[in-house]
């Protein structure tokens, strides 16, 4: 038992070793959940490697800082002195953004010189800022404009002649209005959103032969991880940079393609073979995470796939194991009340720990039955994909603060902290400042810094302005003449601004207002050890090594607190995947949630999560399926209460695809009553839990 995969360790099999010897010319690995494809890029890269490719030709693409991380530590430690994680290496390993950060960060000469890069949480403010120019910020979901531009983007249509319009979709209409603007503005404000990190190094290379043929010689052999959630500009980004020597590498599963909603294309896996001509197909399917019983069910349900152009079979070497359970309670109350129960059992009396078990379900809502039920048992829990670390308030407001000291064009950092803390400047005094930059053709910069030219703004306002001007022009003077360490100004700033008193002084506990400022003392250390690294730069100009700590922060660099927790995760099924649990249990397996109510309906305005493609619900089950490694409970509700009124709940089709003889069910009208002894632990558990 525990938590340490059973991959580690183990001999190449003969299918990975005919991916890991494959020689030149394209190459499509189709990995199986659980079937070691991370070791199989790894040891490519090393065996390409000991064959004498230059370490500084190989390039590996993936699409979380996490894998990438652990990519790069699997292979400096098979190639000692080659390479670490955090950046110091001839193997270039990078997601898709960063990569693009990269090559436009070489290439800004010609994009331009210097930008800024918008995070989700500014670009969602952007297009707020934007309907409310237009008189519409009432009534359309900036997120649903904001994923409609992403999909545009991305399928390299944004453009107005190109963009797709569906007759009678009023969010189209109001897409196509709003996207001149959100171009034109990230264009004012020197900004890149997260699409333009891979957007315009596409543009750049079909544009520029030169710059296209220096990265192409740079890298002789691509390799790409979770290919099958490339979207269709990432796919022409891999043909472009791999289109002169042709060695690209694909390791992927056509079975676990579940980000339809997000852009990512299955077919790009589907038709691996006509994009790069000539490729060699390897399909690994020895599972080495789940014993044979889920490995089963799995099997099951993939199999009912119409659309599967290659049949995998997962089988392990694993003997043993019980069969899967299938809960059935009267109510999703007894549901989660049983779950957290089994869950107690299984730690105080199995000898799990909290990390080894899962909670996972389809929509985020779903969580909180089960959270209070695990309060209520005692059992420690955290809710896997919440606000990251550095989407916190107070450390988005100590980078704006950072952001526009470095690009004063930067107005969604402007905003962000322009009356932040409060210094007399009000939505009143904002709008006549945005009007006059209107009117005087001015940035909202040029308009704070010469506020004393302006008649209408009010006295407080005008201190406000000033104020706001001396902190940043003199935060700005010591970066561009490297007068001091970024480390330092940015704690001046904080203490200019009255930063933690403001925190303290706002927080609804002194504890609260603590934590926020140990937050952000926190940030400024990492910012301080950064410095003492003396990594090399990764940009030009005034402190390119700032400039390149706040774009590795809106790259989303995680929280790692939450990955080293002895606590019980409660996860989306989007969110798990990458992830493995001894035990896991897959709750509310019933029509309307797995597959999604929104599935099938077009008309569905927020279509987060929701691709629109029953087949992506079967891979998303079978996602969740095979993130259990010893056990698996699959349940559901026979009833749920909606709008006052209990309604019948029809079992999930992928439920109906398993046949009877591989599970087992039971149902459950109502938890068991406890013992005197079991209701003395629970309470004590309880008492330990809350004195933490």
């Amino acid at each position: 038992m525990g938590s340490t995969s059973p991959t580690s360790g183990h001999a190449l099999n003969s299918a990975q070793r005919d991916a890991v010897e494959h020689g030149e010319g394209p190459l499509l690995v189709l990995a199986g959940a659980g079937s070691g494809k991370t070791r199989v890029v790894t040891h490519r890269i090393a065996r390409l490697v000991e064959r004498g490719i230059p370490p500084q030709a190989i390039v590996a693409l993936t699409f979380t800082n996490k894998a990438a991380g652990e990519m790069c530590d699997r292979v400096g430690q098979m190639l000692p002195g080659r390479g670490d994680a955090r950046g110091n290496r001839e193997i270039v390993v990078r997601t898709f953004h960063s990569f693009g950060l990269m090559v436009l960060t070489r290439e800004r000469e010609a994009l331009g010189g210097a930008f800024t890069i918008f995070d989700q949480g500014d670009q969602t403010a952007l297009i707020k800022q934007l309907l409310r120019d237009v008189g519409a910020d009432r009534a359309y979901d900036a997120q649903a404009i904001l994923s409609r531009i992403s999909n545009a983007k991305t399928s390299l249509t944004d453009d107005m002649d190109s963009f797709p319009l569906h007759a009678g979709d009023e969010y189209d209409a109001m897409t196509a209005q709003i996207l001149p603007r959100y171009r034109a503005a990230l264009q004012q404000y020197r900004a890149f959103d997260f699409d333009d990190l891979v957007c315009e190094v596409v543009r750049l290379w079909q544009r520029d032969s030169r710059a296209l043929v220096r990265w192409q010689e740079r890298f002789l052999y691509v390799l790409v991880d979770e290919y099958q959630d490339t979207n269709h500009v990432q796919l022409e980004l891999l043909r472009l940079l791999g289109g002169r020597h042709n060695n690209v590498c694909a390791v992927g599963d056509d079975d676990q393609s579940i980000y339809g909603w997000r852009g990512a294309d299955v077919r790009n896996i589907l038709e691996f073979e006509r994009h790069f001509p000539g490729a060699q197909v390897v399909k690994l399917e020895q599972n080495y995470r789940s014993l044979s019983p889920i490995l089963a069910v799995a099997n099951a349900v993939i199999a009912k796939r119409p659309d599967a152009k290659w049949r995998k079979v997962l089988f392990t070497e694993r003997s043993g194991g019980e069969a899967v359970r299938v809960a059935v309670a009267a109510s999703p109350e007894i549901e989660s009340a049983w779950v957290a129960r089994q869950i107690r059992n299984l730690v105080r009396n199995d000898g799990y720990k909290p990390r080894d078990i899962a909670v996972l379900f389809r929509s985020n809502a779903q969580s909180r039955l089960f959270e209070q039920e695990l309060r209520e048992q005692g059992v420690d829990h955290r809710v896997f994909g919440g606000t990251q670390f550095f989407e916190r308030k107070e450390i988005k407001d100590v980078l704006a603060y950072l952001k526009l000291a470095l690009n004063p064009s930067d107005e969604i950092s402007l905003r962000r902290i322009l009356n932040y803390p409060p210094r007399g400047i009000g939505d009143t005094s904002l709008e006549r400042l945005v009007l006059h930059a209107a009117q005087r053709r001015w940035s909202l910069w040029q308009t704070v810094e010469r506020v004393d030219a302006l008649d209408d703004i009010a006295r407080a306002a005008r201190d406000g302005c000033r104020a706001l001007t001396a902190i940043v022009t003199a935060a700005r003077d010591s970066l561009l003449n490297h007068k001091r360490p970024a480390s330092e100004v940015a704690r001046e700033i904080c203490e200019r601004v009255g930063l933690e008193r403001d925190l303290r002084a706002n927080a609804p506990t002194g504890d609260a207002g603590a934590k926020r400022w140990a937050n952000v003392e926190w940030v400024l250390s990492v910012l301080a050890r950064r410095e003492k690294r003396n990594l090399p730069n990764e940009g030009h100009g005034a402190q390119p090594g700032l400039a390149a700590f706040l774009q590795a922060l809106t790259l989303d660099l995680g929280d790692s607190e939450v990955e080293t927790a002895d606590a019980v995760t409660l996860s989306t099924l989007h969110a798990s995947k990458g992830l493995e649990f001894a035990v896991v249990f897959l709750v509310g397996c019933e029509e309307g949630y797995l597959p999604h109510a929104r599935t099938l309906d077009a008309r569905a305005t927020d279509m987060t999560e929701c691709s629109g493609d029953i087949e992506e619900e079967r891979r998303l089950f079978y996602v969740g399926v095979t993130r259990a490694r010893e056990r698996l409970v699959l349940s559901r509700a026979k009833a749920r209460v909606l709008r006052g009124k209990t309604v019948p709940r029809t079992p999930s089709r992928f439920l109906m695809d398993i046949p009877p003889e591989l599970v087992t069910e039971n149902e459950i009208f109502a938890d068991a009553p406890m013992s005197p002894a079991e209701s003395a632990a629970q309470a004590a558990a309880i008492l330990e839990l809350l004195s933490r």
